[in-house]
């Protein structure tokens, strides 16, 4: 798995907890006792037929019109299915994590997120999370901080 791998090749700072299977980023925080907010979910979308990664809370949605906006992308959609098991042939469809430079993938990170002292995140398997400082999460995943969603109802 490219991201444990990359984790411990460069002695990251982060903890690991298996857990019963879950298939949502909410269930994910509910199984690891985090509130929605604290859990990172990556969202692949293409634009103008180039894929990037979109990282915000769980319990957060994406303001497409936004982040069209922002990019200056004329299109925007949600990556398929299939694209994302090319995309991530080394993860667990729907436990990718949140780290699209080991995929050549441009990363956002919604600002929601910026001021927490950590994140949880799926570590490429339905069954294990790690969580990780901002701080740590920032300066390995590089992302481009941006204001992009808004709490789901």
């Amino acid at each position: 798995m490219k991201l444990m791998e990359f984790l411990d090749r460069i002695s990251a700072d982060y903890e690991t907890s298996d857990h019963r299977p879950t298939f949502t980023a909410q269930q994910m925080a509910s199984q690891q006792h985090v509130p929605g907010i604290k859990v990172a979910k990556p969202v692949i979308v293409k634009a103008d037929g180039v894929f990037y990664m979109c990282v915000l809370p769980a319990s957060y949605k994406i303001d497409f019109d936004t982040l069209k906006r922002l990019i200056a992308a004329d299109e925007i959609e949600l990556a398929t299915e299939i694209e994302m098991a090319r995309l991530f042939s080394d993860c667990a469809l729907g436990a990718e994590p949140p780290f699209g430079i080991l995929y050549g993938l441009v990363t956002f990170m919604d600002t929601s997120l910026e001021d927490d002292d950590y994140i949880v995140f799926q570590g490429g398997t339905h069954v294990t999370s790690v969580k990780m400082e901002m701080g740590e999460y920032k300066r390995l995943a590089r992302p481009r901080v941006i204001s992009f969603c808004y709490p789901a109802l």
